[in-house]
């Protein structure tokens, strides 16, 4: 499956204004609702994307090495990506951490993701969670002989 990458100022000032970070050792994570672009059918996808700034790693041989090495983990998620927007910011730690530990922790920030994102959300209307109803149990009825 391939990614969707966020494009243009516009899109990635709305993920930093709107959205919930993450934080992990390895990485910051931004995450928003899935919303269709202008003019866009609703498909709801994962649109992610990967920032890593001259700060964090001067070389650019080491900052393209993070973006592949970010992308292809998220890529090959097992279970797949749940449909938001979202920018992720790698840490230089990156770079020496086993591929999978990237990998669960991957999966563990978009676990720990408060409840405007979550797997299989892309029903609900307009990205708000669905309100919880109460459920209460019958009293159980004594049996008459």
């Amino acid at each position: 499956m391939a990614l969707d990458s966020l494009r243009g100022d516009r899109e990635f000032r709305k993920v930093r204004s709107h959205g919930v970070a993450v934080r992990d050792p390895l990485f910051t994570l931004r995450l928003t609702e899935y919303r269709p672009r202008y003019g866009e059918q609703w498909r709801p996808r994962a649109i992610i994307g990967i920032v890593v700034s001259k700060k964090t790693l001067k070389r650019a041989v080491d900052r393209n090495r993070a973006r592949r090495r970010v992308r292809e983990a998220l890529r090959t998620l097992p279970g797949g990506l749940p449909p938001c927007r979202a920018i992720l910011l790698p840490n230089p730690a990156v770079l020496s951490v086993d591929f999978l530990a990237l990998q669960s922790a991957l999966i563990r920030a978009l676990e720990r993701a408060p409840g405007r994102v979550k797997k299989g959300s892309g029903g609900n209307s307009g990205g708000r969670a669905p309100v919880p109803v109460a459920v209460t149990a019958a009293a159980p009825t004594p049996e008459t002989p």
